[in-house]
């Protein structure tokens, strides 16, 4: 069994994540020649979700087979059940369901004990199951949606806390997640002082542009902003 410790995040970090949007977070990693950072198929299972940090802690789940994939395998020392007793609080649990929809990998109990455990969110590129009991439990979920079906009707469970690969993007252990209205990102560690450099000042310049849009200004030399404009911004700002 991996046993990846799983380190919290400095709360000023986790402050300052919150106000930057997953939009501008990848376009501060394409900046670095990162392309692969939104994951395709997660949404915000409640529309008024906050945005949510934490590092990501990670599942797995391959191809049912049928003598693995059985409701006696939710017993099993290795088992889902066994990975939420793992997670450690704060934590966001990105879970490997290679796109499957039609069998939903977590339900409402699993997600109450992991509100319990204070775990920040759950992230899946499959589906969750009994949905109202799963948003009951306050837990944020981003999903691609809904399904009655066990997990083991289409999915073998096989490990935590080692890479995956959620909606196309590779994550470890310990990369950071930023989920919101827009999706899911997720900011490899090697990468996180420039997000936390150039996505404050970004999100900052955006809201001035949008400022002088709403007052008529055309976008020519505005956006992106030419020398004349960033000199005009900054005489604004002090900077």
């Amino acid at each position: 069994m991996t046993t990846t410790t799983t380190t919290l995040l400095d709360p000023a970090v986790v402050a300052t994540l919150q106000g930057v949007s997953t939009a501008t977070i990848t376009t501060v990693l394409l900046k670095q020649g990162l392309r692969r950072v939104w994951m395709r198929g997660p949404k915000p299972q409640r529309p008024e979700q906050p945005r949510t940090v934490g590092r990501a802690f990670t599942l797995r789940f391959v191809p049912a087979r049928e003598d693995l994939a059985t409701p006696a395998s939710w017993a099993s020392p290795r088992s889902t059940r066994a990975a939420v007793e793992a997670m450690p609080a704060g934590c966001v649990a990105v879970i490997d369901a290679m796109g499957v929809t039609d069998a939903g990998v977590f339900g409402d109990i699993l997600c109450a004990r992991m509100a319990q455990r204070g775990v920040a969110a759950l992230v899946t590129d499959g589906v969750v199951r009994d949905l109202a009991g799963v948003l009951g439990t306050g837990l944020p979920v981003w999903s691609q949606g809904t399904a009655a079906p066990a997990s083991v009707a289409g999915l073998t469970f096989v490990n935590w806390q080692e890479p995956v690969g959620c909606g196309g993007v590779a994550v470890f252990p310990n990369d950071i997640v930023v989920a919101d209205g827009d999706g899911v990102v997720l900011i490899p560690e090697a990468l996180l002082p420039a997000v936390l450099e150039h996505g404050p000042e970004q999100e900052r310049q955006e809201a001035w542009i949008m400022e002088q849009v709403q007052r008529g200004a055309t976008l020519p030399g505005l956006y992106p902003m030419d020398a004349a404009t960033l000199a005009r911004y900054r005489a604004e700002h002090g900077g």
